[in-house]
């Protein structure tokens, strides 16, 4: 049991800078891992504070964390917070990782709607209305409140959180590991019914009769089944140790090569 009134290792300004850090997450981005380069850079200094005796257990954090994140940067700190509390009192890895695939899913949503399709809107309103008569304060105001006021707030209030629920998640750590990982695949297959998109063409003549392959045939037996079918052949791929570049690549030929021919 984690004492309630144990002292943390970080102190406020550290916990304002993480929110900062995470400003910079989108700075090194690719397909296979989308934001986790820069999500494992905001946090590096932290983990290497948490883990400055176990080398093993830094590589370990640094290892998970670079395993593919997409999320609402905006919403980050918030998660990089709770994350950091569960590090920082050694709960098991697997219940880490599977808060932070169910939870960075439903993020991105709510990120989105409440930071770019609400607050940003506002802030951009007041502050193009101060600027168009020359005040500099405009553009100034805008960037503290999107590089500063609303990222170290987060990170507290995450941070806060994770404190006050660490009891909590580490006496249901095995009942949270397993709901997590629930969530976060049934986020995912919602994500690949929605946007993977794949359907034949091809219509064939039987007499007077044209059947269309795919509603006719292909429909009738499992809905989107080529889209399912391509997902677990790309997973099966994974598995077997091919580079997700190549998988990247490979799927935009076929994409190309499908469609010239239907």
């Amino acid at each position: 049991m984690v004492s309630k009134n144990k002292k943390s290792i970080f102190s406020n300004h550290e916990i304002s800078m993480l929110g900062i850090r995470s400003n910079l997450v989108q700075a090194s981005f690719s397909y296979e891992r989308m934001h986790s380069p820069g999500w494992t850079w905001a946090q590096l200094p932290y983990c290497e504070k948490i883990y400055r005796d176990d080398p093993e257990g830094l590589k370990r954090v640094m290892t998970d964390n670079m395993e593919f994140i997409n999320s609402s940067p905006p919403l980050y700190p918030i998660l990089m917070g709770l994350l950091l509390t569960m590090e920082e009192e050694h709960v098991d890895s697997t219940t880490i990782k599977g808060l932070k695939n169910a939870l960075f899913g439903p993020m991105a949503g709510i990120g989105d709607a409440i930071f770019w399709f609400t607050i940003m809107p506002i802030v951009g309103g007041i502050s193009a209305s101060i600027a168009k008569n020359g005040n500099v304060f405009g553009p100034i105001l805008f960037f503290v409140v999107y590089l500063f006021w609303s990222r170290a707030p987060l990170a507290h209030f995450g941070y806060n959180l994770g404190t006050k629920a660490i009891d909590v998640i580490q006496e249901n750590s095995t009942v949270i590991s397993h709901v997590a990982s629930i969530l976060g695949l049934t986020v995912i297959g919602s994500l690949i019914a929605s946007y993977v998109k794949m359907q034949l063409t091809i219509k064939i003549g039987a007499g007077n009769t044209v059947i269309d392959l795919q509603k006719q045939l292909l429909d009738k037996i499992f809905p989107n089944i080529l889209p399912f079918a391509f997902v677990f052949l790309l997973f099966w791929l994974l598995r077997k140790n091919i580079s997700p570049i190549w998988l990247i690549v490979v799927t935009f030929a076929l994409s190309i090569v499908m469609a010239a021919i239907g």
